[in-house]
């Protein structure tokens, strides 16, 4: 119940924080303002008094970083997803029978080995 409350709060948030981002103007849109050189003597750019959505971009940022945090302490489980499996991984199926290494069951014979006495038996012998 309380995870649900925070993820609404949470989501509300978000959106609250996207919309008044996306309301506020460019600091300065020229091109020193990209690299920086947002005023001539300070070392910030121009500074004035903070406006209402700045105020309100910051509140908005503390109210994410706190909803995120309590949903990361909410949401936290004692269990792993490892705890959930019923076989381990490293055990192999029962009843399945791994064939050897040689892959035919271990006849030798030259032909199906290539190590033949060097004739060809195929179709296209005598060629």
């Amino acid at each position: 119940m309380v995870e649900a409350i925070l993820i609404a709060l949470h989501i509300v948030v978000c959106l609250f924080l996207v919309f008044v981002v996306l309301l506020q103007s460019g600091q300065a849109a020229d091109l020193a303002g990209a690299f920086g050189g947002g005023g001539s003597q300070t070392a910030f750019g121009m500074r004035g008094a903070a406006t209402i959505l700045q105020k309100l971009t910051t509140t908005a940022a503390v109210l994410f970083m706190l909803t995120s945090l309590s949903l990361g302490i909410v949401g936290r489980t004692e269990t792993s997803v490892i705890d959930d499996l019923e076989t381990p991984i490293s055990a192999p199926a029962q009843g399945s029978e791994q064939a050897p290494a040689g892959g035919d069951g271990g006849s030798g014979s030259p032909q199906d080995s290539g190590q033949g006495s060097g004739q060809d038996s195929g179709p296209d012998a005598g060629r």
